[in-house]
């Protein structure tokens, strides 16, 4: 496996020469300089639907290390079963860390049923090998009751995925910034979910586009943010609007456990845009 992950590895740094220019090379070739950067997968999921597998040796000959996944269907993992996807990952020198699964939104009438769901799913993610699970959106929530009932709903999934020692997590967009009867609906998610059973996955971009500074969040609720998504407007650094080094050095005090790469629009191609944003951090001093 070592000798495959090496031709890869070859392999990539010729063909990631257009991509990212031939000065950049000796960054991805140094061991000593390897730094855990993480993908989230949404950022190639066209790519990754019609070729999944062709995709990951890219992302391998990129220099990511832990992946995000945003597939899940059928007990299948972009058409994978868990443990095809584990080792294929596994083989290319990366670890599947974190998945993204919508699964069944709160239903007061249904959430045993809705809870079966997240059952076979935790099952399956376990045979996949990650540490956490996390659902990447919801619906606003018209009252603060309506609320209750979500932050005990995602207790409750805690719960399951706690007892095969993977963590539930939720990731925001900016819409969990506005209030609901005068509470910021983010905040009292915080303050209403039970820290050993529901983490938060904060995407530092829209933590931004909601109008609030990320590092408050991280000082204020230490602990709660293990994983972060690191965003920009489309490839990072081009819009000039984040400030990341703040945020790396308040998440690292916090806890960080893992951050993904996510790019949702593009100026390039969608693994261009990923390979830009891989080195943009790769060369940033704040990043361990």
């Amino acid at each position: 496996m070592k000798n495959r992950r090496e031709f890869l590895k070859l392999g990539g740094l010729l063909t990631l020469g257009s991509l990212t220019g031939a000065a950049d090379l000796f960054a991805y070739s140094n061991p000593i300089m390897e730094k855990m950067i993480g993908l989230q997968l949404y950022s190639l999921r066209k790519d990754m639907a019609k070729e999944p597998k062709k995709m990951l040796e890219k992302v391998a000959e990129i220099g990511f290390k832990t992946l995000e996944t945003a597939d899940y269907k059928d007990g299948k993992i972009y058409d994978m079963s868990p443990s095809d996807f584990r080792a294929l990952t596994s083989d290319l020198g990366m670890r599947l860390t974190s998945a993204h699964l919508g699964g069944p939104n709160y239903n007061q009438t249904r959430n045993g049923e809705a809870l079966d769901w997240w059952k076979k799913a935790i099952e399956d993610h376990v045979e996949a090998g990650l540490n956490f699970i996390i659902k990447p959106s919801m619906p606003k929530p018209k009252t603060l009751k309506e609320l209750d009932g979500w932050c005990e709903y995602f207790n409750n999934i805690g719960l399951l995925s706690k007892a095969s020692d993977i963590k539930f997590g939720f990731h925001n967009h900016a819409g969990e910034f506005v209030k609901i009867e005068d509470e910021i609906m983010y905040d009292y998610m915080l303050n209403h979910t039970d820290p050993d059973l529901v983490c938060y996955e904060m995407d530092v971009y829209w933590v931004t586009k909601g109008g609030h500074n990320p590092v408050d969040y991280l000082e204020k609720y230490p602990g709660r943010f293990p994983l972060l998504h690191i965003k920009d407007e489309k490839e990072l650094g081009e819009s000039g609007l984040m400030d990341y080094g703040p945020i790396f050095e308040a998440a690292y005090k916090q806890g960080m456990r893992d951050f993904y790469v996510e790019v949702e629009r593009y100026n390039y191609e969608p693994i261009e845009s990923v390979a830009k944003s891989f080195n943009y951090l790769h060369q940033a001093a704040y990043v361990k």
